[in-house]
């Protein structure tokens, strides 16, 4: 099991220690560097992010300002250089603070107390969130933050797993009707993608997982009010 992560600091050579620590951390995936918070707030809308390393001290928005922006953060290791900020650290609720220069192992010891918050995490979330589909007359139990994206095939639709793709009995309204509007959302009369796992989109297609995928004129604004632009 990988985390997702991103950095957060106005240091270059700051971003460049940290990304060395997590590349040599097999439970890490770096997936994007931010130089200040405004840029990291509008990646978070895009990216699905399990840990943030975050920088305390940056100019305009510090990195407290950031997390009470927040409504539903990630876990944050915060990170600084001054040692006052600790007791502060940990009125948001953060999985653990790291102080400069950061040790190897000082850095693992907050990755594993990280993993283990997010392995709770992701076993409740599987205990809950799941529907059951039927296909070649067996009942296959999904995970929805599994599914990438569901596309029609004529009487039938298709389940786009990271695993598996399945195939289902079933119009698109009718299944649209069994996933939660606030993770799911039709983007064209072909195409209901998991919001959870969009890349990147434009007026035209949006990528989900690496796929690009056609969008609906009249679906555009929704998706913009959705994903936060």
């Amino acid at each position: 099991m990988k985390m997702n992560c991103i950095i957060v600091d106005d240091s270059n050579i700051q971003r460049m220690a940290v990304a060395k620590l997590i590349k040599n951390n097999n439970s890490l995936q770096l997936i994007a560097e931010y130089g200040n918070a405004i840029e990291a707030k509008n990646g978070l809308k895009l990216k699905k992010v399990d840990l943030i390393f975050l920088d305390i001290e940056m100019p305009i928005i510090t990195g407290f300002d950031l997390l009470e922006s927040l409504q539903d953060p990630p876990q944050v290791i915060l990170i600084t250089g001054k040692a006052e900020y600790a007791l502060r650290a940990f009125d948001y609720d953060v999985t653990d603070y790291l102080h400069k220069p950061i040790s190897m192992e000082r850095f693992d010891m907050a990755v594993k107390r990280a993993l283990e918050k997010h392995k709770l995490k992701t076993a409740a979330k599987e205990d809950d969130d799941h529907i059951f589909v039927k296909s070649n007359l067996k009942k296959h139990k999904v995970f929805l933050n599994e599914i990438k994206w569901i596309e029609a095939l004529g009487d039938y639709v298709k389940l786009v797993t990271e695993e598996e793709s399945i195939i289902v009995l079933s119009t698109m309204k009718s299944f649209e009707n069994e996933l939660p509007s606030e993770r799911f959302m039709r983007i064209h009369k072909s195409f209901i993608i998991n919001l959870d796992r969009v890349d990147r989109y434009n007026s035209r297609i949006v990528e989900v997982s690496g796929t690009k995928l056609p969008l609906s004129r009249n679906r555009k604004a929704q998706l913009a009010e959705i994903l936060g632009k």
